[in-house]
């Protein structure tokens, strides 16, 4: 959010943060301060909502709510049901849901029959927006410039500032981080990132829509990344080419993977999204853990089946007649250079397979290469017990261990996908994660989690009890009775 301001270990220490005249400071303690609020925090916020004797506050430093607004183009969906609100999959009693939002925009017949399940990604935008304008815990203009622990009174303490100047410190039993993720690019890119983005000509897709107009101007655009983004950027480029496509720019689009692969969507696979697997997964070794990750990439970094479909469809019309289409794929490529060549730029690239090096002239660069989770500045770090690579560790109730003098709660989210696997990242588990998260702040049940919500036995089957086999991955226990065939 912020450059780091120095540490806060007793919060008396930490008044010359700031001249006293300058900041309001409030005595009375928060249950819970979120840092954040994109979809994950104000999920938490809208389940809050439901246990008024739970005191919160949620902080974002952007005035209003908003997400990936680089990307809300025009019929682009979400990649989950809308069923998968803020809300939904644990209480679809609240009045924060998807459906809720619909009846009170006078939009339940319209969304009826449309016959969505997948909701447009603009609308999921706007329901999250009118739940964060309506909860009175959610505050914006407020970036946090420093979170410490005050060991006197035995809270944490944040301090954040209006974009007027003004400065203020809340005291919270409990902290949840939901500062989301940044924008990753390949090293290659990043000095001409780093010079400005040549006016808007090397970008992330996150700022893809704010440079969509100019974009479409280029004689030749190359779109890098085999995922979602890097697909709905290719298809917007490809639908700003003229009919018979001699308008418009080229558009070049290429991937380190091997194929341009659809997102894993089968009612089985999908399960990898479930309470069942986070706790296998988080019973297995580390070096195994992040070798999964990166193998089941298909899980949260594919493409849909229809955005693949539809760039088949706008390629092939580019052909009727005998035409040969203005654009070409090319998987399993990675950048090894880029520079500053004429009017454009000069990508070395090798084709991973062949190991054989070749070069692309382009006019323009948009990096669709996904994001990534980072330590925020304003958070102190002394109190964070970093694991051997600088990571948080994580329990499975999304509690961050620290140092042993901090006895308050540290929580985050989305930021656990080397402890809890590929449904960190996702909208299925978001309500999920966030009840649990609320129930492990408030010290007891406020919103029944389900236990067991998947057929698949992930790891080793036990014994089975009941009608259900449980697997060694729901304790880490050693199997009681391995079942052979």
């Amino acid at each position: 959010m912020t450059e780091s301001t120095p540490h806060a270990h007793d919060v008396h220490d930490a008044h010359d943060v700031h001249d006293a005249r300058d900041v309001h400071d409030t005595h009375d303690v928060y249950d819970l301060v979120g840092v954040g609020i994109g979809p994950f925090n104000l999920s938490l916020a809208a389940l809050a909502d439901g246990a008024p004797e739970l005191r919160t506050l949620f902080l974002d430093a952007k005035p209003a709510f908003s997400w990936h607004p680089g990307l809300l183009m025009e019929g682009t969906t979400l990649q989950v049901p809308f069923l998968a609100d803020l809300v939904t999959m644990v209480d679809p009693t609240s009045p924060w849901s998807y459906l809720n939002y619909l009846r009170h925009h006078d939009r339940m017949f319209p969304f009826f029959f449309s016959e969505r399940f997948h909701i447009p990604r603009r609308e999921y935008d706007a329901y999250c927006r009118w739940v964060s304008d309506a909860l009175p815990s959610c505050q914006f203009d407020a970036q946090v410039e420093q979170l410490g622990w005050d060991e006197t009174d035995d809270v944490f303490v944040v301090a954040h500032r209006a974009a007027d100047g003004t400065r203020t410190r809340v005291r919270a039993r409990q902290i949840v981080l939901g500062v989301g993720t940044n924008p990753v690019v390949p090293e290659p890119l990043r000095p001409l990132l780093a010079d400005g983005g040549h006016k808007g000509r090397v970008l992330h897709s996150a700022d893809y829509r704010t440079h969509r107009a100019r974009l479409a101007a280029c004689d030749d655009v190359t779109v890098i990344g085999a995922g979602q983004s890097g697909a709905e950027v290719a298809l917007d480029l490809l639908r700003h080419q003229d009919g018979d496509g001699a308008g418009g720019p080229y558009v070049r689009w290429l991937a380190r993977t091997n194929a341009f692969a659809p997102m894993e969507y089968s009612k089985i696979g999908l399960e990898h999204f479930t309470p069942d697997y986070i706790r296998y997964f988080r019973a297995l070794p580390e070096e195994r853990r992040e070798q999964l990750v990166a193998e089941q990439w298909q899980l949260y970094k594919g493409v849909s089946e229809e955005t693949l479909a539809e760039l088949h469809d706008e390629l092939y019309e580019r052909t009727i007649g005998g035409a040969e289409p203005r654009a070409a794929l090319h998987p399993g490529v990675a950048i090894v250079a880029a520079e500053v060549a004429q009017d454009g730029f000069l990508l070395t690239c090798r084709h991973t397979q062949q190991d054989a090096l070749f070069e692309i002239r382009t006019s323009a660069i948009v990096s669709a290469t996904g994001y990534a989770a980072s330590r925020p500045a304003f958070l102190d770090s002394a109190l964070v017990d970093w694991d051997d690579k600088g990571r948080y560790r994580i329990d499975g109730d999304y509690r961050v261990a620290l140092d042993p003098r901090v006895s308050g709660g540290l929580y985050v989210q989305n930021a656990e996908l080397h402890t809890h696997g590929v449904g960190a990242p996702d909208l299925t588990l978001g309500a999920w994660r966030a009840a649990t998260i609320l129930n492990a702040v408030a010290g007891r049940t406020v919103l029944r989690v389900p236990h067991h919500a998947a057929w698949t036995t992930f790891g080793v089957p036990r014994a089975e009890s009941g009608s259900r086999s449980q697997s060694d991955g729901d304790s880490g226990a050693v199997p009681a009775a391995v079942v052979r065939p």
